[in-house]
């Protein structure tokens, strides 16, 4: 029975950390309040393939992974960074900071309800868009307000948009490895503990990759749209 309750055991910890990540962020602990949204995100990209493993798929962890990954990956890191810059905005800050939790849940209603494509998900994922912004929030020093903005509403964007990311939540776990996921958990939380000055920074840039690729894959299909009506209008004979 335990076993089979380990996937939502996960989940519940993905939330969990969210929870805390608030509380972290409301009393001024940027950094750490962005570590616990990373060690969420393992924790996340876990419970499905541990669910899938254990054959404990349902709809009842399908619902409370949704809820959880609002708390942890939508308000969370916008939280975070609403603190560390964005109230210095006001009611605008207010703003820009509810946008991207909203079309967090958004995406994660879309992506419940509609059929995907096959190895590839439909807007960038909130996990990987959380995981962004809540590592982006411990550099608002460095980067001026104007870009934490635009990357707010540009990660927005990319969760309700509908670019295509590849999809590696599917990539199986042999049965007989379950046991070693406490043990993942805890080498990512000794690291992050460790190393809480570059933890974010080596999370920060795949994340960042990742979410931009949906961006260059979308640039590159405009300019091959844009190539072929070219060529078409080059073979149409003249009037």
């Amino acid at each position: 029975m335990f076993v089979k309750a380990l996937p939502n055991m996960l989940t519940v910890g993905n939330l969990f950390l969210g929870v805390v990540a608030l509380i972290l962020a409301f009393n001024h602990f940027y950094d750490i309040a962005a570590i616990t949204v990373i060690v969420g995100m393992l924790l996340d990209g876990l419970d499905g393939r541990v669910a899938r493993m254990l054959n404990a798929q349902s709809e009842f962890g399908k619902e409370l992974d949704s809820l959880s990954d609002v708390i942890t990956f939508g308000v969370a890191p916008a939280f975070i960074m609403y603190v560390v810059a964005l109230n210095e905005l006001d009611i605008i800050g207010i703003i820009i900071t509810a946008v991207f939790p909203v079309c967090g849940a958004l995406r994660l209603a879309r992506f419940n309800v509609q059929a995907g494509v096959p190895g590839y998900f439909i807007g960038l994922p909130i996990t990987a868009a959380g995981g962004v912004l809540a590592t982006l929030a411990l550099y608002h020093n460095v980067f001026h307000l104007g870009f934490l903005i635009l990357s707010v509403l540009l990660l927005a964007f990319l969760m309700v948009s509908n670019i295509k990311y590849p999809n590696f939540k599917k990539v199986g776990v042999p049965k007989a490895a379950y046991w070693i996921t406490p043990i993942i958990v805890l080498i990512v939380v000794i690291v992050a503990i460790k190393f809480p000055s570059e933890f974010p920074k080596i999370v920060f840039l795949p994340l960042a990759a990742y979410a931009l690729y949906g961006i260059k894959k979308n640039v590159d299909l405009l300019v091959k749209k844009v190539r072929k009506r070219r060529e078409t209008r080059k073979t149409l004979p003249f009037e």
